[in-house]
């Protein structure tokens, strides 16, 4: 379970906030007020550093209980403002709409891309093929890849064939609209995370014994129970 030693409130409430917000198009005060409704007085900044800290932490467990994905990925890029400035959600999904992985960068390159690509490709090996867009950057940054390995991955280029990865852009920036904007980059990244999490459950794509059977918020909270105090 998760450390929360120290802290005012008992990890359901905590649970239930994160939950909440990275589930849904909700602001921090927005919560505030529903779990005042609930008898629970805590405040939106609290909420706020609980979403910080916890929910990197569930989505490096849930990546140990992934769904592997099929080897033709759909990749492209979206946008989330930080501070005022824009930054970059790298997303790929397999062609049944399966995130395979996503990637927060400052900038939009070639080597932003690569490493887009490097980490999808370590969670989830190397895939047959990946459609992407006419991004220039990243098809260079595919090419480098395919430049140290013997079987090369084939890359098409087309825009349509994009529209399940774009459709799936819709998901999260749904629940970031009423975020209106990140304080920094590590509270984007973090929250970001915690927001792809909630979509991949959504999708089917935990794998604990059981969780078939359970609700989406039940397999939330199982997936809590996985990590262990240090």
């Amino acid at each position: 379970m998760l450390a929360t030693k120290g802290m005012r409130f008992p990890i359901d409430i905590i649970l239930v906030c994160i939950r909440w917000y990275a589930a849904y198009p909700l602001s921090y005060r927005h919560l505030e007020e529903m779990m005042e409704e609930r008898g629970v007085f805590v405040d939106h900044s609290s909420i706020n550093r609980w979403a910080i800290q916890f929910l990197p932490l569930l989505e490096k467990v849930f990546r140990k209980h992934k769904r592997p994905v099929s080897g033709s990925w759909r990749m492209d890029e979206t946008y989330i403002k930080v501070k005022g400035a824009w930054k970059y959600l790298y997303r790929a999904v397999d062609k049944e709409g399966k995130t395979v992985d996503f990637l927060l960068t400052a900038r939009r390159d070639k080597a932003a891309a690569l490493r887009f690509f490097e980490k999808a490709m370590k969670a989830s090996d190397f895939p047959e093929k990946v459609t992407m867009d006419k991004s220039g950057a990243n098809k260079a940054a595919m090419d480098e890849i395919n430049g140290r390995g013997e079987t090369p991955i084939i890359v098409r280029q087309f825009k349509y064939l994009n529209n399940i990865v774009e459709q799936d852009h819709r998901a999260v920036k749904r629940v970031t609209k009423p975020m209106l904007n990140f304080k920094s980059f590590r509270a984007a990244r973090n929250v970001l995370a915690g927001i792809e999490l909630m979509h991949m459950i959504r999708k089917g794509q935990l794998l604990l014994q059981g969780c078939i059977k359970l609700s989406f918020a039940d397999q939330f909270y199982s997936l809590a129970g996985q990590i262990r105090p240090v």
